[in-house]
């Protein structure tokens, strides 16, 4: 057992202790953990021999909901109409039936686009190059009717919509704007010069892997850039381009601080969104069962949101796990940032150490308010 960060605020010690626990319960086990309370920090941790405080790693589809805080910029500042129809902004994407598929719906995984016949290569994400090809597709079910996860091909969606009302990339935009404003060790597109920082996800590659659509991405067999999705962060080239469908990189400490910021500012800085931003950014859109991976699951725009397999906060609560089960939210009832992120990649919904550290979090939260 090793922990290279130990700060707990005074009542959060049962966070701690947890963490000891999972720690001494597997010597292999290694993790960030860190939490906002109504903007200032009240837990960090780092544990385990393959990580340090000052790693980062892959967070995998974390990386939705980092780049979602982008998307609620643009709807906040009136860019953006959730209850527009995609076409209004992106003319070319409608055709085949997607005419009238609004914003929120195209957002929130019912557009019927899970990929493209032949999949995306790795250097067309991130660029129009790859909007252009799922703007011309035909959807797999009618749009809007019903949902499926759309693991790769929603950040295509996110980024040319980011592209059309801003003018700018959806990666500059959030460097700009989120990162650098309120200091966010949270990456999507990470420098040359940080590279040292970054340590690889550890994963059994005998072990099930996350379930992809191989419409998604060009191959997933021998002969592709990658094997499996959990490959992803390994190469510099995804990790430079910061595909905002699961290419971000960064810290438990980053991940609590963005969510933080959104919902109650930090460092002395105002909150990064509105009550109402937040309140229509993080309203369930769809939930049941999801079409794709044949699993129970729950949105809101672009968000996740907590049900009882995924039971990570309140019903106010919004964010995104990763698949190597790292995990940000927003706990608006709690006032609570909250970031997970292990090393080696953990398998199995729930109950996960993310969701049984949330769990602890919010207990304290809850004795001290």
């Amino acid at each position: 057992m090793e922990i290279s960060r130990s700060f707990v605020a005074p009542g959060f010690e049962g966070v701690l202790d947890l963490f000891t626990f999972m720690l001494a319960d597997d010597p292999e086990y290694s993790a960030q953990v860190a939490a906002y309370k109504d903007g200032v920090k009240v837990v960090d941790l780092t544990g385990g021999p393959h990580i340090s405080p000052e790693s980062i790693t892959g967070t995998y589809s974390c990386s939705k909901g980092v780049a979602a805080m982008v998307i609620a910029l643009l709807v906040q500042d009136s860019l953006l109409g959730l209850d527009r129809p995609v076409s209004e902004y992106w003319p070319e994407f409608g055709v085949h039936g997607k005419e009238r598929l609004l914003v929120r719906e195209a957002l929130s995984h019912q557009a019927g686009l899970v990929g493209v016949e032949g999949g995306f290569r790795l250097d067309e994400f991130t660029t129009p190059k790859a909007a252009a090809r799922l703007a011309a597709a035909r959807p797999l079910w009618r749009p809007g009717r019903t949902f499926g996860y759309h693991s790769l091909t929603i950040g295509i969606l996110m980024e040319e919509l980011c592209r059309r009302v801003a003018g700018e990339s959806l990666q500059d935009l959030y460097d700009r704007r989120i990162r650098k404003s309120y200091g966010i060790d949270f990456f999507l597109g990470l420098p040359e010069e940080l590279e040292p920082r970054y340590r690889d996800v550890l994963y059994d590659v005998d072990s099930p892997q996350p379930w992809l659509d191989p419409l998604s991405l060009d191959g997933l067999n021998s002969n592709a850039a990658v094997s499996t999705i959990m490959e992803l962060p390994s190469h510099r080239a995804v990790r430079a381009a910061g595909m905002s469908a699961a290419g971000g990189v960064g810290s438990a400490e980053g991940l609590a601080r963005l969510y933080a910021a959104a919902i109650s500012g930090v460092g002395g800085e105002a909150p990064l969104l509105t009550e109402e931003t937040v309140a229509v950014m993080s309203q369930e859109q769809v939930w049941g069962l999801d079409r794709s991976s044949g699993l129970d699951n729950a949105f809101a725009v672009v968000f996740m949101k907590p049900h009882p397999s995924r039971n990570f906060g309140s019903h106010r609560a919004f964010g995104h796990e990763g698949a190597n089960a790292a995990l940000g939210f927003a706990d608006p009832a709690y006032g609570l940032g909250f970031g997970y992120v292990p090393q080696r990649q953990e398998e199995g919904r729930t109950p996960g150490r993310a969701h049984r550290l949330a769990a602890e979090v919010r207990r304290a939260a809850a004795a001290l308010s």
